[in-house]
């Protein structure tokens, strides 16, 4: 009998370990089955990339270039201003809001419009305010791209229909992109815009007026949802990235030619494979470290000790459930005197899989002297004098 249940107890623990184990599904081991030819997945709070497949490939992106644009029209400080339509602007192709030549409207009503419905005569709208010209503005998102990290992307058009210019193609990664809304999502102005679900203006003179409505199917579709914007061209076929937030985890998706008509409905199904690869198997974590580090010796110091200080910053990420954030330090293992006050000896490092996540340098508290001379003559002298 106890045989029976001992056997009965083994068994019982090889199906737990098994079921752990079936549940964290490691980026290595994951086959997603996406329709993309190109998808990555990532924390947007630690940069992290959970998932990929060929994500830093260079394709054509769409009107998911519009992110760009868009931030890069909040932070000029002219939301509030006027922008007045050209020629060039209303004669851009669908999908367009229809506004016409020597009409003016305000930069902010754009940005609705821009998001919502993906309007191409409104993107070079704002692209020629903001840049004197397509090409000016071009070169501000190139270098807006550059500022962030973006290796493989080169931008052409404000509204992303595919072009060249200086025989380079209109493109980017999903990597590149799922940066680039990484650093978008932390204006507040910007999450406000792709969450609306409708919103009417009117032209600066009051004679036409419009209602734009959010095509982001997504945003319905998942729990958490927040965005963030579709794209599609004969060239780039259906794209998107998503953005889902559940409690402090936020993840973007990135699909790039996800099917082309009549397959519209690929990129909704990709983008809900990754989020869910990414919500079952991802949790947030903050980790800080708790070391503490004693004083260093010092050679012909006036004092024989340096004590050490350490200002450290808390790291939060997702991970999986069989992953470890560690500590790892470098110190040396004494000093020479003269030792200035804040000089670096050394350096904390969080570490996961042999990447550094973050890293805090150990400093000194004070200043140390060397001993000379003239230091140990004011000494003799002090003490005879006391």
């Amino acid at each position: 009998m106890r045989k029976m249940i001992r056997k009965g107890l083994l068994l019982f623990c090889v199906l737990l370990l098994w079921l752990n184990a079936s549940i964290t599904v490691s980026a290595e081991e994951a086959d997603l089955k996406l329709y993309a030819r190109s998808a990555l997945l990532m924390d947007a709070e630690s940069g992290r990339v959970l998932y990929e497949e060929n994500g830093y490939e260079v394709m054509p992106m769409a009107s998911t270039t519009k992110i760009m644009t868009c931030i890069l029209a909040l932070e000029s400080g002219k939301a509030d201003e006027y922008v007045t339509v050209s020629r060039k602007a209303q004669g851009q192709p669908k999908v367009r809001l229809g506004i016409k030549e020597g009409e003016s409207y305000n930069l902010k009503d754009l940005l609705y419009s821009l998001m919502l419905e993906s309007h191409n005569d409104v993107a070079v709208a704002i692209a020629e305010y903001l840049g004197g010209s397509v090409d000016g503005f071009a070169d501000m998102m190139n270098a807006k791209a550059a500022e962030l990290g973006c290796e493989n992307t080169f931008f052409v058009t404000p509204n992303g229909l595919d072009a060249s210019r200086a025989g380079k193609q209109h493109g980017s990664t999903a990597y590149d992109m799922a940066l680039i809304t990484a650093y978008a999502l932390d204006n507040k102005d910007f999450c406000e815009i792709i969450a609306t679900g409708s919103y009417s203006f009117m032209e600066k003179a009051g004679q036409k007026q419009y209602t734009v409505y959010n095509k982001d199917a997504f945003l319905n579709m998942y729990e958490g949802a927040i965005g963030v914007k579709t794209g599609f061209t004969n060239g780039a076929g259906y794209c998107f990235v998503g953005a889902v937030k559940q409690g402090e985890a936020t993840f973007i998706s990135v699909v790039l030619a996800s099917g082309w008509p009549p397959n519209k409905s690929w990129k909704w199904a990709d983008t809900k494979t990754l989020m869910n690869y990414g919500t079952q198997n991802y949790f947030y974590q903050s980790y800080i470290g708790e070391g503490t580090y004693g004083p260093l010796e010092v050679e012909d110091g006036v004092v024989p000790e340096a004590y050490l200080t350490l200002e450290r910053e808390e790291v939060g990420m997702l991970l999986r459930e069989d992953e470890e954030i560690v500590t790892e330090y470098e110190l040396v293992d004494k000093l020479t005197a003269p030792v200035e006050e804040g000089q670096i000896v050394g350096y904390e490092r969080y570490v996961l899989n042999g990447e550094v996540l973050a890293e805090f340098p150990i400093r000194t508290l004070e200043k140390t002297d060397k001993i000379t001379p003239w230091y140990c003559f004011g000494k003799i002298v002090e003490k005879f004098l006391i």
